[in-house]
């Protein structure tokens, strides 16, 4: 079990106590840190408290970590795309279609399940269904994943993505034809209060979370645009989201797009491709780029346009 104590600066007080361990403890998720806090292993002042708890300065806080549970996930001989791989960590391509980690509807077929055949000991920071991922794409989205082998890996790419300097570009199909070459959508994600599998744009931060897409036109069509999106921050269904706020929605998005598509693509969801990423390496200190290449139906779909 690893222990975690702070002592309430200032600055702190009057911070929720979930929110404020979930920044102390950039490796662990908020809604894990709550868990933590209802049963007993976050303390305050030797104390129980909940999770709405405001702190207070002095306030000392003791986080108790569980040790990592050994994953009861089925390895699977299931064809990996490895960009690279050492001791520490692995940049993958994931296929178009493929789910990243186990989840009701999905316990074999995804990523870890072919991750735990190719790598036997992955981090096991983000609990038992998750092991080695530490950031994700949705299913109809192809592309870059990096997954850590050990926690020091695991500990220094969370951080780096929490202080937005992991280098994340993406390529598109949008909807319509943009009016400038170059644009920032500045628009804070949180879940959509009339759908919950939906994200969407709020005017409320206290319901969202900042988010911030750069995007550039690589090539205008007649009713479509081919772009590359620059990620500033890694809010879920991100671009999906900014893209269709602005009145551009992903071709073949089922959930954002609402429009008829007037063209066939070969592989059914949103046009979306992870093709560059880029991180320091927790062992090496070195700056590490990788690029994959667009998949084939989307090579053929901007043919088509």
């Amino acid at each position: 079990m690893s222990e975690y104590r702070f002592v309430v600066n200032d600055e702190q007080e009057d911070e929720r106590i979930d929110k404020l361990c979930a920044q102390l403890c950039p490796d662990q998720s908020r809604s894990f840190i709550q868990k933590l806090i209802k049963d007993a292993a976050v303390l305050v002042n030797d104390k129980a408290v909940k999770p709405s708890y405001s702190l207070k300065e002095g306030d000392k806080i003791v986080v108790d970590l569980p040790p990592a549970i050994a994953p009861d996930i089925p390895a699977e001989d299931i064809p990996l795309d490895i960009v690279y791989e050492d001791a520490d960590l692995l940049v993958v391509n994931k296929p178009k279609g493929m789910v990243v980690h186990p989840a009701p509807g999905h316990y074999s077929g995804t990523l870890v399940n072919a991750l735990m055949f190719h790598c036997k000991d992955l981090s096991g920071i983000n609990g038992v269904m998750r092991p080695g991922i530490v950031h994700r794409i949705d299913r109809d989205t192809s592309g870059l994943l990096v997954i850590c082998k050990n926690d020091n890996a695991h500990r220094s790419i969370a951080a780096q993505l929490k202080e937005h300097s992991i280098e994340r570009v993406y390529q598109a199909v949008c909807l319509g034809r943009l009016k400038s070459t170059d644009g920032t959508v500045d628009a804070p994600i949180g879940r959509d209060p009339n759908e919950r599998k939906r994200m969407a744009v709020h005017d409320n931060l206290m319901h969202a979370k900042n988010a911030v897409t750069h995007y550039h036109v690589i090539e205008q069509y007649e009713r479509y645009a081919h772009i590359s999106c620059r990620l500033e921050t890694g809010r879920t269904h991100q671009i999906r989201v900014h893209m269709a706020h602005i009145g551009h929605p992903l071709l073949g998005d089922e959930v954002y797009n609402h429009h008829k598509c007037n063209i066939k693509i070969e592989e059914p969801g949103q046009v979306l491709h992870a093709g560059v990423l880029g991180f320091v390496h927790p062992s090496s200190g070195e700056f590490m780029r990788f690029e994959a290449e667009l998949p084939l139906y989307f090579q053929n779909l901007l043919k088509k346009l």
